[in-house]
């Protein structure tokens, strides 16, 4: 952006033959569009690696945060994007404006990132048939001035994002012969290109679909799946080719992101379809990495030479509790060095040799003791930011040699009730050196710059 204000200054000066004071207004105009930190744009961040790359952030934990704002809003467990001076996010509330009508809608919300302040809104009619019917899932994902959005029972829409005016829609049980699985729909949609690709689960190797980003139009369909999981859509480059990389319960695939044609397959069944956490990639060691609740670890090596990937090895599944390896559900683990990180199924963080599968060691100070707990981790230059379901915000350092907190502080407020306690599950964005996160009241921004 930065490059395209220099060449409108020299046209300008080239063109209107405007004196220097002319030339330094135009320049005082153009420098605010680019002055703004790095944008979370969709699921993970820019690229759905969980890595934050803002600069001039807090080197500690303040005990109490400076909050920027906080506004009200609705159910939901889908994580906001950020692009520029704008949020969006969407949720579900009881009723239309009409509360005499009945029914519950879900919205998609445009927010000030500055302030909290709503630029617009859409909404409309969905009624859930779904477990845990508390909101939409998926993260909306912001591309070239439009918004996708993936509501729980599969309304997939388009909208202008700077008006919210509708540019297209589409429905996954309408029009794709899907069927909703047990806890909704939640595959944030990836932009390549022209493409939208998307995981509806649909009937006639409709599982994974590229649609025309502008239109909506089928461009190729792949997979057949009785269900789609859970697990977004992401895109690596090992063996010479960019692959698109799926994981359902069937198991994982390499696929040509431009056709939908598979490179390579690994089944790897997963009880009640629950592929969740994203697939990572280290492209170092060519490390390919998924993680289940019930059916635990796989570890593949990825070709160097071809698009291709073959078993390294894979968890043993001894019980739900006392689980060997790592078994994720919400979390997606981190490869770093070597090792890998991540939230096991009864909340222990752990530290996995990345090459063997072996235990490096197991702590629960960054989460807690139960059934389906979760952590998010973010990685941020040297150390990692841990977004904990009682609502915390840690700054610590994950190496082989242990787990080491920096500090501490209370981020937002855990309200969704889950086996007894209560939870925060929405993945927060980090942007504009602040961080913005939801739970089913209210949304947040705290600021993190260093001062």
């Amino acid at each position: 952006m930065k490059n395209q204000a220099i060449r409108s200054f020299r046209l300008a000066s080239c063109v209107l033959g405007a004196p220097l004071t002319c030339f330094c207004l135009i320049w005082a105009v153009l420098i605010p569009q680019v002055v703004h930190g790095e944008d979370w744009p969709q699921w993970r961040g820019p690229n759905r690696d969980g890595v934050w790359r803002e600069t001039g952030i807090v080197s500690e934990l303040p005990e109490e945060l400076s909050f920027k704002w906080r506004m009200e809003i609705g159910q939901g467990y889908a994580g906001p994007a950020v692009v520029g001076n704008r949020l969006y996010v969407t949720d579900l509330v009881s009723g239309p404006e009409d509360p005499s009508s009945g029914g519950n809608r879900e919205r998609v919300l445009c927010l000030d990132a500055g302030t909290g302040a709503t630029l617009w809104k859409h909404e409309y009619a969905c009624d859930y048939e779904i477990s845990y019917p508390q909101g939409p899932r998926a993260t909306p994902t912001v591309d070239q001035g439009k918004v996708y959005t993936l509501g729980a029972m599969g309304d997939l829409i388009c909208l202008d994002a700077g008006t919210g005016e509708v540019q297209w829609s589409r429905n996954y049980i309408r029009d794709f012969g899907a069927q909703p699985p047990i806890w909704g729909f939640s595959a944030a949609p990836l932009v390549d290109g022209r493409k939208l690709i998307v995981i509806a689960g649909g009937s006639e190797n409709r599982c994974v679909l590229a649609l025309d980003k502008e239109t909506g139009r089928e461009i190729w369909r792949s997979l057949e799946a009785d269900e789609p999981g859970y697990s977004a859509p992401v895109i690596f480059e090992f063996g010479g080719a960019r692959q698109l990389v799926i994981w359902n319960p069937k198991g994982l695939y390499g696929l040509d992101p431009e056709t939908g044609k598979p490179y390579w397959s690994r089944e790897f069944p997963v009880r009640n379809g629950l592929t969740l956490a994203t697939p990572i990639f280290d492209p170092d060691r060519n490390l390919l990495f998924v993680s289940a609740f019930y059916d635990g670890p796989l570890m593949m090596r990825t070709g160097s030479e071809r698009p291709s990937a073959a078993l390294l090895w894979k968890g043993r599944t001894t019980s739900e509790i006392e689980t060997d390896g790592l078994h994720s559900l919400m979390c997606t683990p981190v490869l770093d060095r070597g090792h890998l990180y991540g939230v096991d199924s009864y909340g222990q963080l752990r530290c996995l040799d990345a090459l063997t599968g072996q235990r490096v060691w197991e702590t629960l100070k960054a989460t807690g003791k139960g059934r389906w707990w979760n952590a998010f981790l973010v990685r941020h230059q040297n150390r990692f930011i841990i977004l904990n379901e009682q609502g915390e915000m840690i700054f610590a350092r994950l190496s082989p040699e242990g787990y080491q907190e920096t500090s501490r502080t209370t981020l937002i407020e855990p309200v969704v009730p889950v086996r007894r306690r209560l939870t925060v599950w929405s993945h927060p964005a980090f942007a504009n050196r602040s961080i913005y996160a939801r739970n089913n009241r209210s949304i947040v921004c705290a600021d993190l710059s260093a001062r």
